[in-house]
């Protein structure tokens, strides 16, 4: 049997694909051990791996990323991402590289597994020295392209002459302008670290520096690359575990009602302000022949700070495995988990996101034809309005959503996941 070491961004998007690879890994009778932070014990012990605790790295709360990191909550927009990049993921890079080190010595595991943001083990890449190593990613693909722009500008892809005249000068002005301070940022990490500068962009790193990479959704919701490295598959989309102790609101028959339903939510990270497309979106439906279903991520209700419309039922949570098969349009600001969710269900979307992966996110959902792309993060109520109206009457985004939920249906991303690291662990 073989011996793994998962090692990733102890932030909860990051880590929560990973739990059911480790449990299956477990139960197909591989040795499995976690290095995270004390926040993430329960739910990484709870998979049957073993746990160890970050120890030269921060031992932060994925909670408040403002408090941890401070200076954070001053941004806003690129300037909070360039932040993100060089202090969340990149300087942690030193206190990973010297826990990873030592746990190595004792534990020789014989592939690690990363997610698509963890940077801990680029320094023992480098310097050659570093097992096998799988990332799963849970991001839309960040690789650069001839045939696509840049990560983070929300533009479609194109193949076409002009088309990679355009992807050449955008992928050159981000590489070297707009984010060359990053990229001296984590080659001055790395030489401090005894290690080589990186090969590449690092956004190109993860695939560039790793034996496999194995990506969480289908083809169909990824932009077509003549340039895919060999090392990337696709595996279908990773979905959260259905929950085993549900309990139905007392309102929840009236989803059988002949009215359309729509859920709106802002996920679990960026919904520190309602205001921005939960509010906007109950206030436009509110005199619509709609049942609005409306979540807060598990922020307080409170937080709601409006009267709310009769039409309007408002929980902080609800399971989407249980909630989507009911629902006719998913108003949403774009969180990639939640989106895969909503087309495995066959759910058209409203997409409405700016910060981090989720303009991507957005771009993809345009691309595939299985909903609106409004290209903001703040909505009018107008805006909200007629596009939800439209994806209810234009057949062609269910019928889109419909074609694409079968081909997320048919995959098994967690079985294909521990085949791929199982090949990889017992290659040689």
């Amino acid at each position: 049997m073989a011996k793994f070491l998962f090692t990733v961004v102890p932030i909860h998007g990051h880590i929560s694909p990973g739990l059911p690879i480790a449990r299956r890994l477990v139960e197909m009778g591989h040795e499995v051990l976690w290095y995270s932070t004390s926040k993430y014990q329960g739910k990484i012990e709870a998979t049957g791996a073993r746990f160890t605790k970050v120890q030269a790295a921060k031992d932060y709360d994925d909670g408040d990323l403002n408090e941890a990191f401070p200076g954070r909550g001053k941004l806003n927009g690129l300037n909070q991402l360039k932040f993100d990049m060089k202090h969340i993921f990149f300087d942690e890079m030193v206190g990973f590289d010297a826990d990873l080190g030592r746990i190595l010595e004792e534990y020789p595991a014989d592939a690690v597994v990363m997610d698509s943001a963890f940077a801990g083990m680029m320094p023992m890449k480098l310097r050659g020295r570093a097992p096998k190593s799988a990332v799963y990613g849970i991001l839309p693909l960040t690789l650069s392209s001839r045939d696509a722009a840049p990560f983070g500008f929300g533009l479609q892809p194109s193949a076409t002459p002009l088309g990679r005249i355009r992807n050449r000068l955008l992928n050159g002005f981000v590489q070297n302008m707009v984010f060359a301070d990053v990229q001296k940022h984590v080659n001055a990490l790395l030489t401090r670290l005894g290690a080589p500068k990186l090969p590449c962009f690092y956004l190109d790193a993860p695939a560039a520096l790793s034996d496999l990479f194995i990506q969480g959704t289908c083809p169909s919701f990824e932009y077509p690359r003549s340039d895919l490295p060999q090392n990337v598959t696709f595996v279908g989309p990773y979905l959260p575990a259905k929950p085993q102790d549900f309990t139905p609101p007392i309102w929840w028959e009236e989803m059988k009602e002949h009215r359309p339903v729509v859920h709106v939510t802002q996920g679990t990270i960026a919904n520190a302000d309602f205001h921005q497309l939960l509010i906007p979106t109950i206030e436009a439906l509110a005199s619509e022949d709609m049942l609005v279903v409306a979540t807060t991520g598990g922020k307080p209700l409170e937080m709601v700070d409006i009267p709310l419309p009769n039409n309007v039922r408002l929980e902080k949570f609800i399971p989407h495995h249980e909630l989507l098969p009911h629902v006719d349009v998913m108003v949403t600001n774009a969180g990639y988990g939640g989106v895969q969710m909503a087309i495995h269900s066959a759910v058209p979307l409203v997409a409405a996101g700016k910060s981090e992966d989720k303009p991507e996110v957005c771009a993809r959902v345009e691309w595939a034809g299985v909903g609106i792309n409004l290209k903001t993060g703040r909505p009018t109520k107008d805006q909200v309005l007629r596009a939800v109206r439209e994806v209810l009457h234009t057949s062609s985004y269910k019928e889109n959503v419909q074609r694409l939920s079968k081909e997320f249906q048919s995959c098994n991303a967690l079985e294909r996941t521990a085949q791929e690291l199982v090949g990889l662990a017992e290659s040689r």
